[in-house]
């Protein structure tokens, strides 16, 4: 039984400078114990005393702290990469099952490990410079990566190409308590988003007739192949997960994509794919793969193509739902964050864009799908067998770019 001590003789008193009782430290029994284990309720008095009490306790203690850390949190990559650092030395240490109680060298400081089982956060400013260093090279040797469970594209599911929508456009199953308006709609998209292939609207996709009065471009194809490639680079660059970082991943598809970001007008399949393939090896992403990434995700556009029009609008919906979600993450900016109303403009820009698209292939017949993906991959093949590099030439600029605005009249 634990030795009670009692500290102040006025008990009816207490403070938490005068407290009734202390209790001795149960691995010392010298001092006065300040902290109680979480798992096996044993008090003790400092870090060295944490460790000596139980090995499997403390290990097991830190590994399942940091890992529901993660999965209660949804960080951005700083913090991820900081986490996943953690976890890396403490599976390190179980491995080699080495630890020396007199050693001083730990690979975290007290004052670090201190604050994790306390459930605060460590950013990376509270790492000693011999840890910020470790950090950094496990960084640009890709020891991370291998930390993060590779993730499977939605698109690649089984599942995916028995996608159906009403004939509307809309899902066909729709929650009673989302009908009653009892749970919000975000809530409920995130509960039917746990298999992984994103929901279908929620309301009816209107007649292209009430958006724009001319028929539509010839070129909407092309502009769509585009949208595609640029939606699966930014969820593969994410892990799938693009809610992490709304404005971050949107500005990514700006950033691919030559038909949202730039308000170009590509007129064939090779010129669409070429400047995908392009932004793809351009300094600011070529240390994610580069060209074998890049044709990587053509496979990507091709197979989403395949899948029909049901998993497209799907596709569709999803990124329109990432520049909503990166509009509404503007807002609560602070005002000092530069071009933020330039940003602001090129979101709305490209949700509508997306919406007219996500309309258009709403009313195109299931059949056309699967020639364009045969374009795409034929496109690809091309491009291999006539060399790869060559195909980044750059095109003669042209005066001006034919035809209108994709939604002008929107």
């Amino acid at each position: 039984m634990a030795e009670t001590i009692h500290t102040s003789e006025n008990l009816s008193n207490p403070s938490p400078l005068n407290p009734p009782s202390r209790v001795i430290c149960h691995v010392c029994q010298k001092q006065f114990s300040q902290y109680t284990c979480p798992r096996c309720n044993s008090r003790y008095c400092s870090l060295h005393c944490y460790k000596s009490h139980s090995l499997r306790c403390t290990e097991s203690f830190m590994r399942e702290n940091v890992v529901e850390e993660l999965r209660q949190l949804q960080p951005d990559d700083e913090i991820k990469r900081k986490m996943l650092e953690i976890l890396k030395r403490f599976h390190s240490e179980e491995e080699t099952h080495t630890l020396d109680e007199d050693d001083d060298d730990s690979t975290l400081s007290d004052e670090t490990i201190q604050k994790i089982l306390s459930g605060r956060e460590v950013s990376f400013d509270d790492l000693s410079l011999e840890e910020k260093k470790r950090f950094q090279k496990a960084v640009a040797s890709g020891e991370l990566s291998k930390m993060i469970e590779p993730w499977d594209p939605w698109w690649l599911n089984p599942a995916a190409g028995t996608i159906c929508l009403s004939r509307d456009g809309t899902r066909l199953v729709q929650p009673i308590a989302n009908l009653e308006a009892s749970v919000p709609p975000e809530d409920d998209l995130e509960s039917n988003e746990s298999s992984g292939i994103p929901v279908g609207p929620e309301t009816p996709l209107p007649s292209l007739r009430k958006l724009i009065s001319t028929e539509p471009s010839p070129l909407l194809a092309v502009h769509l192949v585009d949208i595609v490639y640029s939606y699966c680079f930014t969820l593969r660059v994410y892990n799938g997960e693009w809610q992490s970082d709304a404005i971050g991943s949107a500005m990514v598809v700006l950033s691919i994509s030559c038909v949202l970001g730039q308000a170009g007008q590509p007129e064939t399949v090779r010129e669409a794919v070429s400047y995908c393939l392009e932004q793809t090896c351009s300094p600011a992403y070529r240390h994610i793969g580069g060209l074998q990434f890049g044709l990587a995700l053509v496979d990507d556009v091709a197979t989403l193509l395949s899948l029909g029009g049901p998993a497209l609008i799907c596709m569709l919906f999803d990124l329109q739902r990432m520049i909503q979600a990166g509009e509404k993450e503007l807002k609560s900016e602070k005002p000092r964050m530069l071009r933020k109303a330039e940003i602001k403009s090129k979101l709305k820009l490209a949700e509508r864009k997306v919406h007219f698209i996500m309309c258009w292939v709403h009313e195109q017949p299931g059949e056309a799908w699967s020639s364009l993906g045969a374009m795409v991959k034929a496109e690809k093949s091309s491009f291999m067998d006539y060399g790869g590099s060559k195909s980044f030439s750059k095109r003669e600029n042209k005066a001006e770019n034919k035809g209108k605005v994709l939604i002008e009249e929107m």
